[in-house]
Formats: C-alpha cells, sequence, structure tokens
C-alpha cells in the first residue's frame, strides 16, 4: 500500500469471490413466429420506462437485474445461475405480462456485489469486522473532511483503518450508510491527525488522476475503474464503456436501483472505490460479474446521488 493510500488516491474494491461471466445472446422472453415481425415494433421510452417501473415494483428475486437497452429497444433482464426452480418460475410470472418489452439473459456466474479492494481500507482495532474495502472519493460534508465508499462496506465496518484491524482513520457516522435500495456510505476522517487525502484516483502506473467534479454517466462513453485487485497486476487502471443507465440489481442482501451499468472488468477486490471519466466523479463500484481475463457487468452507485444524500463536495 502507497504510503498515502487510501487518502492520496481513490479506488475499488471487494471481498467475495467473484467468477467467469459467460458469453450467451440475447433471445426473447416469448419466442415465437411473430418474432420477426413484433422486432420492427418500436417501443416509446414511455413504454419501456412502465416496464422497468413494473419490475422494480415486483418481489425481489436474487441474481436479477434489468437496465433499457436504447439498442436493441428492449428491457433486458439478466438472471444468474441461482435463478433456478421455484424462482425461475416467479421470474416467468413477472415477465409474461410485459411481452416484447423485455428480453431475458442467463449468465454463468453469481451476481454479487463486491466487499474488499481499491487501496485498501480495512475494519479498525475498534471494528468486529475484519472485511477490506476501498476508498471511493474524498470529499467535505458539514466541514469535515470525508470519503464515500460503498454501503455494503459502511453498513457492517463503522471504524476505518489503512491497515487490517490498525488504528482508525475514519468513522460512518449515524444514517451513514445506504444498503440496499442504495450501496452508498461515508466516513468522517477526524478533526485533527488525518493523514493527507487529497481529491484523486491512484492509477496504478505510478501516476494520479485528479478529480475536480462529479456528474452523472452518459450513455456509450469511455470510463475507468481503478482497483487494488488489477491494478497491481496490470499496471493499469481497467477500463471500458457504460452500456446502460438507471439499472437495478437484486443481491441477496436486497435490490439496489438507479445503478450505472457498464462493460468495465472487475474482480474480488472492487466495491465502493471509484468510476471516473477524466477529471469528473461518477459512481463507487457496487458489484456485478465476471473478471479481467473474460470480461463481464459491472454496476456502479451514482456518485452525485450519494453527495446529495450526505450533503458532501468534493474537497
Amino acid at each position: 500500500m502507497q504510503p498515502s493510500a487510501p487518502l492520496r488516491r481513490v479506488a475499488t474494491l471487494a471481498a467475495t469471490a467473484l467468477a467467469v461471466l459467460a458469453a450467451v445472446s440475447l433471445t426473447p422472453h416469448s419466442a415465437d413466429a411473430s418474432t420477426a415481425r413484433t422486432r420492427a415494433v418500436r417501443f416509446a421510452d414511455e413504454t419501456l420506462a412502465a416496464t422497468m417501473a413494473t419490475l422494480d415494483a415486483s418481489e425481489e428475486i436474487p441474481g436479477t437485474a434489468w437496465v433499457t437497452d436504447p439498442k436493441l429497444n428492449r428491457v433486458v433482464v439478466t438472471a444468474d445461475p441461482t435463478v433456478t426452480g421455484a424462482k425461475l418460475t416467479q421470474l416467468d410470472t413477472v415477465l409474461k405480462p410485459l411481452g416484447e418489452t423485455v428480453e431475458l439473459k442467463r449468465i454463468a456466474t453469481e451476481i454479487k456485489p463486491f466487499i474488499r479492494g481499491g487501496d485498501a481500507i480495512y475494519g479498525s482495532n475498534a471494528s468486529s469486522v475484519r472485511a477490506r474495502c476501498s476508498l471511493g472519493f474524498n470529499v467535505t460534508t458539514a466541514g469535515k473532511a470525508a470519503f464515500l465508499t460503498a454501503g455494503h462496506c459502511g453498513n457492517p465496518i463503522k471504524s476505518w483503518s489503512e491497515t487490517d484491524g490498525g488504528t482508525e482513520i475514519a468513522l460512518v457516522p449515524d444514517n451513514g450508510s445506504s444498503f440496499p435500495g442504495n450501496d452508498y456510505a461515508i466516513a468522517v476522517y477526524p478533526a485533527s491527525g488525518a493523514i493527507p487525502h487529497p481529491s484523486e484516483v491512484y492509477l496504478y502506473n505510478g501516476t494520479t488522476q485528479a478529480i475536480t467534479g462529479a456528474r452523472d454517466a452518459v450513455l456509450n462513453e469511455t470510463v475507468q475503474r481503478s482497483g487494488s485487485t488489477t491494478g497491481p497486476r496490470l499496471g493499469h487502471v481497467s477500463q471500458g464503456t457504460v452500456t446502460g443507465l438507471n439499472a437495478s440489481v437484486t443481491y441477496r442482501e436486497g435490490r439496489v436501483t438507479g445503478l450505472i451499468q457498464t462493460n468495465v472488468c472487475a474482480e474480488p477486490g472492487d466495491s465502493g472505490g471509484s468510476l471516473f471519466a477524466g477529471t469528473q466523479a461518477l459512481g463507487l463500484t457496487s458489484g456485478g460479474s465476471g473478471n479481467c481475463t473474460d470480461g463481464g457487468t459491472t454496476y456502479y452507485q451514482p456518485v452525485l446521488e450519494a453527495l446529495n444524500a450526505f450533503n458532501a463536495t468534493l474537497p
């Protein structure tokens, strides 16, 4: 770990194992002889929004995700290999009334949140949890220096350190973490004695990227993710494209909505860390599937929502 990490740098995290995303083709949920004709039908944005709303209001089925795909003009529903038996029947019951507005995609690995990561932050000597997560972006809230990370990290770990079981460097306040529903948390540095924490992302090539602002992600734009698992091995950050906006994912712990979907590769060690484009902060890594050998899909909590939730700004 570099001397000023995780505070001089921003990276990503995750602690649960993550496997290979199988290459699968999209097929209509209800494929029949009329498919060729119905494919020519263009659904209005309002129709697809209503489909998303219906899915978001449905009973939670862990291992599923959905997002509107403008190119396909459908809502693509992803189901991982845990969706079988009664769960698959339940999903089919939800999808059938939605007809050709949805397409079902099966993947071979489980969708799950990532729980360790970037320029690492750990449960401190004041925490009973010894998980490893990652700093997302350094911020200021109510005049105090703080950092953002994932809510599934901030829920179990309130006291954070630079080393496993080390001295506390930041503390998650009451109501400082939200997951599921959202996936963000904030940890506040002490009033004095905090180590340097500029607004930067470590690029794992000996340099950093200054972060000067925050905005919403844009569909099809090129983005980067910095993480401690793949960063040291690759010697650079991971890069890819925003493939969907306002995605919903149902983990075992519950559903998270309004996420950014990308094809940026990720491995165990990525949740809570930074998604960015140049100098602009975009999101905090939430979860996904795949790895940096075979690719995959990764979901991010939009950073603007987290900043607004905690009345926080970039330093």
